[in-house]
């Protein structure tokens, strides 16, 4: 999830550090298959939602209702397997970039024609976690297209992504691939969002320790950590461009997603305060979540403000584009292997919806657009003269 309800969302009480957490493990990589799947499973629901007049806080009600009841179903005799919401569900519209996820208690926000929606949640098995993001265009269609520099924005995005994942070989820098992320940018025209970033996965962490960033700021030219993709490897690959000028700013929208953070201790003084965190624990443990998951959204409102005072948890601010422009994101949960690329969580564009007639021109981003996720493999001829044999090629 870019940065700038479960009661089985917690960590697994089932770990005791010496199990084997890599993706060399068959039993992980199951669980993240299945994570994946339901993520695609219930995103797909709530993008055929996605209509004229419909309330954007029952579409956050409807992923999260899916995630809880989908995650729910795995591993029921497994008592120590945790599962459950790794993402909230959000739907951000229009200029609004990210984390928007409203409360039941918020005024209401209805969809209208035209709008860019874009949704984003994720779902974990064992705290193994797949996570996407889509943007729809509400009454889009194939008699209905998206023209114009809209259309651009949405293939831009898109390919950007898939750009992104293709580049997800071991030995890769990170920012090798902002660079291509960013040259898709200019070719379409389009701005991606400042100092946004795709992060690593790791158990129990959303945001792991490797993060590849798009359109970063000096600083953080500076700051961002160089470092290499590696085999046995999951990344959140998420792209976020706009039509505007990519500056994310804060407007008067609440923030409704947070995040414990392990790392800060406090004795809390308000009693509302010491309940609300006690629950974050139990019910979510180091995953994202939302005020909309608590019982009484008044206590969540008032425990959670002293514990994001003293640094006990991180909000998932919303953030906006300048009103008039559109934001799309387009996010996959992708395994690298040693034999080639996953992509695992994360839905196609609909080509189809889109009318325009621009296209890549670099021909080396076109050429890794086009290349296959799986490495390509080359015949060896045996020294005793037997047939050849397949065998991958090493990256």
């Amino acid at each position: 999830m870019p940065r700038r309800d479960s009661e089985t969302s917690c960590t697994s009480h089932g770990s005791d550090g010496h199990e084997d957490d890599s993706l060399a493990n068959d039993l992980v990589m199951n669980k993240y298959q299945m994570a994946a799947e339901m993520v695609n499973s219930i995103l797909k629901e709530v993008v055929a939602a996605v209509k004229e007049g419909v309330e954007v806080s029952a579409l956050c009600d409807l992923g999260d209702k899916l995630l809880m009841e989908k995650t729910s179903k795995v591993f029921k005799k497994e008592k120590d397997v945790a599962k459950g919401i790794a993402m909230p569900t959000c739907v951000s519209v229009d200029n609004c970039i990210c984390h928007f996820s409203p409360l039941r208690s918020d005024p209401s926000f209805v969809l209208k024609d035209g709008q860019f929606v874009k949704i984003d949640l994720g779902a974990h098995i064992d705290g193994y976690i797949a996570t996407a993001a889509h943007t729809v265009v509400v009454g889009a269609s194939k008699d209905n297209k998206v023209t114009g520099k809209k259309a651009d924005l949405l293939k831009a995005t898109y390919e950007a992504m898939e750009i992104a994942i293709r580049m997800l070989r071991p030995g890769t820098k990170n920012f090798d691939i902002t660079t291509a992320i960013d040259k898709v940018a200019a070719e379409y025209g389009v701005t991606p969002i400042e100092n946004m970033t795709s992060h690593q996965l790791e158990r129990n962490q959303i945001e792991g320790e490797k993060q590849i960033i798009q359109n970063p700021g000096e600083k953080q030219k500076v700051d961002m950590e160089k470092v290499t993709i590696d085999k046995h490897e999951a990344y959140a690959i998420e792209i976020l461009f706009s039509t505007g000028k990519g500056k994310p700013k804060d407007m008067d929208a609440r923030t409704t997603v947070f995040k414990k953070n392990d790392e800060v201790q406090y004795q809390l003084k308000m009693k509302a305060s010491r309940v609300f965190i006690t629950e974050c624990n139990n019910k979510h443990g180091s995953m994202p979540f939302t005020l909309r998951s608590f019982e009484d959204e008044v206590k969540a409102k008032m425990g959670v403000v002293e514990c994001e005072k003293h640094g006990l948890v991180r909000p998932y601010q919303v953030v906006y584009e300048n009103v008039g422009d559109v934001v799309a994101v387009f996010k996959s949960t992708v395994l690298v292997m040693p034999n080639g690329l996953l992509k695992i969580a994360g839905l196609p564009l609909d080509y189809s919806i889109l009318e325009t007639t621009n296209k890549l021109e670099d021909a080396t981003l076109i050429a890794t657009l086009n290349s296959q996720l799986k490495n390509k493999r080359k015949k060896v001829v045996k020294k005793d003269g037997n047939a050849a044999a397949d065998v991958a090629e090493s990256k």
